[in-house]
């Protein structure tokens, strides 16, 4: 069934099993029917055994008998898995099918030997296993040694139906293992089983692995549908469901209000607007982070609650610069007010990251976002396009909540021809231009924007300038032509902005 969901009323639905694993249930929107078998596929070191572990443990602090049956870990192997992430699992019953002749024959553990077992012979042991525990969640691991017993598909086949079978009239939710080791388009397990979920583990040529988690299938009920991002860490696996803008909103008022530089306010046609989006675009150096630590301190100083999402800079040189430029931001990070993460894009996967801003939207409550900046966040996507509709679904849904968003994009070159790496301004609400440009001997700043959805905004260019008191914006730039490429003429009388040395700051 695929995710849209029923029109019809009265529709029976069976009762829900939560798995255990967060996010998943999200994505199941609500968790797996109960008594059904389901398939969890993928390739070894996925994550499929811990998934399997969260789903019984889940069932015991339920209250519900939960076994594990294994063709392929020992009970070690399982142990110490669990205790690799903090588990105990003292309390689900194991039956293991190992060929190890080094097993202790006193053990409590049931022990078979399938090198010496026909088939069917095993299926009759897992059968009376199952009826001795009388367990309401079963895990089967794995099928790739079924497959092995079996030697030929349509035996296969018949076991693993005449299991379901078996199954189906003993009141447990079941989930089967496989670590897709079958020929390729073999779907006679997808066929059988009443949902299946595929883990994938993707190798990246730098940093840390990505892990992705996909509903192929559910009988029956709803759920979200397409690649959810997912990390195995200590504690077990955690899924982050794709964000899906549509289905979040909230009233607001759209009152516009100051960026806390009044010179700014006026290009931007009176400052920034909740619900809406500003990029600040321009080249390494020229005081994008500045700006948008400006507007964040206005913020704070409303008493709004800010979070920064740093993948650039330092916080020691961040909190250098903005107190010599008069921003102190270190008391509003002591008392919480302001939230500040520093990202390595090597290490984040994409739905990791928007499960953070959700995080701090709707558990912090935070109302003003900056993102510094796309450029090094492209580097945690696969690819441009990826970046492209993960930011606009970000944006979506930070605008339907209200939220004031600040984003910072980097350009290649500094006088001349400037390039992006990509081009984000239309799905900003305003874009704010910077450029570097020459004049009377020295480098200097301009300052322009170039688009508004929300605002009346000015179409001048202007002198920006950075000093000890802060932010400096001056006169239009009348009389100039071509500030904007950098190397521009001059045939007005437009005074340049002073500059004090003793004061100068560098912007960022």
């Amino acid at each position: 069934m695929s995710n849209r969901l029923h029109s019809e009323k009265n529709v029976k639905t069976s009762p829900r099993v939560r798995t255990g694993v967060p996010g998943l249930d999200d994505i199941l929107c609500g968790g797996l029917s109960q008594n059904r078998v389901y398939l969890v596929e993928g390739s070894p070191g996925a994550g499929k055994t811990t998934l399997a572990l969260q789903f019984l443990m889940e069932g015991v602090r339920n209250g519900e008998k939960g076994l594990y049956i294994t063709l392929s870990e020992t009970a070690e192997e399982l142990q110490e898995i669990a205790d690799s992430h903090g588990w105990s699992i003292d309390n689900l019953s194991l039956f293991q099918l190992v060929n190890d002749v080094g097993l202790d024959p006193d053990s409590e553990q049931s022990i078979l030997h399938p090198s010496e077992l026909e088939l069917g012979e095993t299926t009759k042991s897992i059968m009376n296993e199952v009826d001795r525990v009388s367990p309401a969640r079963v895990v089967f691991d794995s099928l790739s040694e079924m497959r092995l017993l079996a030697q030929n598909p349509l035996r296969y086949r018949r076991q693993i139906l005449a299991i379901k079978n078996y199954f189906s009239t003993r009141k447990c939710t079941v989930i089967l293992l496989d670590d897709k080791t079958a020929e390729p388009g073999d779907q006679q397990l997808h066929s059988i089983a009443h949902g299946v979920i595929t883990l994938e583990q993707l190798a990246q040529e730098f940093g840390k692995e990505r892990r992705r988690l996909n509903v192929v299938k559910m009988r029956g009920i709803k759920f979200r549908g397409g690649y959810h991002d997912f990390i195995l860490d200590t504690g077990g696996i955690m899924v982050f469901p794709r964000l899906i803008a549509a289905e979040h909103g909230r009233d607001f008022s759209p009152v516009i209000r100051s960026t806390g530089s009044s010179g700014l306010d006026e290009l931007l046609g009176g400052g920034l607007v909740p619900g809406t989006s500003t990029l600040f675009v321009g080249p390494s150096g020229i005081g994008k982070t500045t700006l948008s630590i400006q507007a964040v301190l206005a913020a704070l100083e409303r008493g709004e609650r800010a979070a920064l999402y740093l993948f650039d800079e330092g916080l020691g040189t961040l909190f250098a610069r903005s107190a010599a430029l008069g921003m102190n931001i270190r008391p509003y990070i002591d008392s919480g007010e302001l939230l500040i993460k520093h990202i390595d894009p090597a290490e984040l996967a994409p739905g990791e990251f928007a499960h953070m801003l959700r995080d701090s939207v709707e558990n912090i409550g935070v109302s003003f976002i900056v993102i510094d900046s796309l450029n090094a966040y492209l580097q945690a996507m696969p690819g441009e396009k990826y970046l492209t509709l993960q930011m606009h679904e970000l944006l979506a849904y930070l605008n339907q909540q209200g939220i004031t968003t600040v984003l910072v994009l980097g350009q290649h070159g500094l006088i001349g021809e400037v390039r992006s790496e990509v081009d984000l301004s239309y799905l900003s609400d305003a874009t704010v231009l910077l450029r570097f440009f020459e004049a009377n001997g020295l480098m200097r700043r301009a300052i322009t924007v170039i688009k508004s959805r929300t605002n009346d905004h000015a179409q001048s260019i202007h002198e920006l300038r950075f000093a000890a008191k802060g932010i400096e914006i001056g006169a239009a730039l009348e009389g100039f032509e071509g500030v904007l490429t950098g190397l521009p003429t001059y045939r007005g009388e437009t005074p340049m902005m002073s500059v004090q040395k003793e004061n100068n700051v560098t912007g960022a």
